[in-house]
């Protein structure tokens, strides 16, 4: 009689581990298989000290699986994956009632590994729509408008999330005025809230200043946690910040979570829409629908004299939608008080001005054109 793969798993989530949770909801199995008589899997942990408390799950695994019909032998290895040289090791997350980094009890969920595979795209438990805010370019303003959009959403009464996916350049913390560390339970993440926005970032558990420096599988399961595995409750909208670029992050993004669409940032020169093309091309490859395209930068606006420029030219945006039969969404006029807002963690959509009344209008129309 062959042995049932799904019997092993039920067995295995049956052992509990240090710090709640069980072997199989840990996320700690890895090359599980059955080959006659024989169930062979290895126990991932984080260290030698996880390993060693884990000694007694190690024991109860293979008393536990010896017992089904048909298993003549159990074999067990377990491992702590080391960083490779010049690569950081992964962010941990401790539970609340943690000590600090460095010292207490081991750690209880760990970001950055390999994803764990899945069939096909999946629903965001209590989220009901996700809406990707990207662009081809750096430095066009894309997180400065999903965390502005956010807030302006939230403004209008809309439940709002953010999920920073830019992972080697996070910078909603920041703009959002977060600065606490979340929780963890050892199963699920506690995000954060500010202005209304329910917000998790990996920026959250590094330090400050500190690079993360990985490759695209630990990329693609870092977004696949933090998809899954935080508790964003219910949640009308979840604007996920991309990084620039056509990567490793948007693809786990569409392959992972079922995306309602793409918003495109830009601004007007030609540089950023050459880039911008190639985001929308992107996501017509992806199948996620591109939504609209928000010219950012449009105008500034002289507080002295009220003379009108356009840095970065004008209207581009608008003319680049048209000839992609897309919606132009709006426009964002260029001012200091934005960026002296993003860096001091107080939106400029949480106040008053010519600027929040543009994310206003924005929000306006993703509200009654059913996107948020």
């Amino acid at each position: 009689m062959a042995i049932s793969r799904e019997a092993v798993l039920n067995e295995l989530d049956r052992i509990a581990v240090p710090g709640g949770g069980t072997l199989v909801s840990r996320d700690m199995v890895r090359a599980l298989s059955t080959e006659g008589d024989t169930v062979r899997f290895v126990i991932e942990v984080a260290d030698a000290a996880v390993a060693q408390a884990l000694s007694h799950a190690e024991a109860e695994a293979k008393r536990l699986l010896g017992a089904l019909e048909g298993v003549e032998k159990v074999q067990i290895v377990m491992t702590a994956p080391a960083a490779p040289r010049g690569q950081a090791a992964p962010p941990v997350m401790r539970s609340s009632g943690d000590a600090g980094a460095g010292g207490g009890a081991p750690p209880n969920l760990k970001i950055g590994r390999h994803p764990t595979p899945q069939a096909g795209p999946a629903e965001v438990k209590g989220v009901k729509r996700i809406l990707a805010i990207g662009s081809g370019k750096g430095g066009v303003g894309k997180s400065t408008v999903t965390s502005n959009l956010a807030v302006a959403l939230a403004r209008k009464g809309r439940k709002v999330g953010v999920l920073d996916a830019d992972i080697y350049g996070p910078s909603q913390p920041r703009m959002l005025g977060v600065t606490d560390r979340p929780s963890s339970d050892g199963q699920t993440i506690e995000p954060l809230r500010a202005h209304g926005v329910t917000m998790m970032s990996l920026g959250l558990m590094m330090k400050d200043g500190e690079a993360v420096v990985w490759r695209g599988p630990m990329l693609m399961g870092a977004i696949q946690q933090m998809l899954t595995q935080v508790n964003w409750g219910e949640l009308d909208v979840l604007l996920v910040d991309l990084p620039p670029g056509t990567g490793d992050v948007q693809l786990s993004l569409t392959q992972k979570a079922h995306v309602t669409g793409a918003i495109i940032v830009s601004t007007p020169q030609d540089i950023a829409l050459i880039d911008a093309r190639r985001a929308i091309d992107m996501f017509e490859k992806l199948k996620t629908p591109v939504l609209g395209l928000i010219e950012n930068m449009s105008a500034y606006i002289c507080p002295n004299c009220g003379h009108e420029a356009h840095l970065f030219g004008h209207g581009g945006v608008a003319l680049e939608a048209m000839k992609h039969n897309l919606p132009f969404l709006g426009e964002i006029p260029l001012e200091l008080e934005v960026r002296l807002a993003g860096d001091a963690g107080r939106p400029i959509a949480a106040g008053e001005g010519a600027v929040s009344e543009a994310y206003a209008r924005l929000a306006d129309r993703l509200i009654g054109g059913g996107m948020a």
